[in-house]
């Protein structure tokens, strides 16, 4: 799918958001995601936003997934929130190198720096955004109705498998997020060995409406 810049100047790649908490699964999730999409032939790349590092950035460049140069990294140098809602100019910048750079770019996956969970995107920045949060930092995250998980088209719930390790309750975890998120799709994954990965990237290809290159 080809979307026009928000300028009304020539079609730019998709641009989707992941946001949530430190430790999440955010960098994990862009690093499942980016064989998929290469396998349903979506010419992406990806801008990571840290405060003051580019690990994120480094560690998806050495993880051979994806083209070094297809991996930029924005430093924040102050509130995550910052650069991914009130003012995305570093992020806006990143993305139209990118697309300059490689006219055949589909997708940009734009992962924000570790957020709280009253982190959004704006859409000036992204066309479609998911948060990410996991069970391992407790199950009444869910009841705490932080505006990112309301409002994400996509929420994430990362690390199922360690739920009954630090004595999450994963079943009402299902049911408070039905409850905050009624007509929202929303998925519970392990990232680390897969679950829950294929049924993540199908409501990602239906909600982006990306165009792939097998059907999902």
């Amino acid at each position: 799918m080809d979307h026009a810049h928000r300028t009304g100047g020539p079609a730019s790649a998709i641009r989707i958001g992941i946001g949530g908490p430190v430790g999440s699964g955010k960098t994990r999730l862009v690093e499942r995601l980016l064989p998929l999409l290469d396998d349903a032939g979506v010419e992406t790349a990806v801008i990571t936003n840290d405060l003051v590092t580019d690990e994120d950035a480094r560690r998806v460049r050495e993880s051979g997934l994806l083209d070094p140069d297809r991996v930029l990294a924005v430093e924040t140098g102050a509130c995550p929130h910052t650069a991914i809602r009130e003012d995305p100019s570093a992020n806006l910048v990143a993305v139209h190198s990118l697309e300059q750079r490689f006219p055949g770019l589909q997708l940009v996956l734009i992962e924000s720096g570790g957020d709280n969970l009253a982190a959004t995107f704006t859409s000036d920045l992204v066309d479609f955004w998911l948060f990410v949060i996991d069970t391992a930092a407790g199950d009444d995250i869910p009841r705490k109705n932080g505006i990112g998980l309301l409002q994400a088209d996509l929420l994430v719930v990362n690390k199922i498998d360690l739920a009954p390790l630090v004595g999450a309750d994963l079943d009402r975890m299902r049911a408070d997020v039905r409850a905050a998120r009624p007509s929202s799709p929303s998925v519970f994954v392990d990232l680390r060995s897969g679950t829950g990965l294929d049924e993540l990237f199908t409501l990602l290809v239906r909600h982006a409406q990306l165009d792939v290159r097998t059907s999902v």
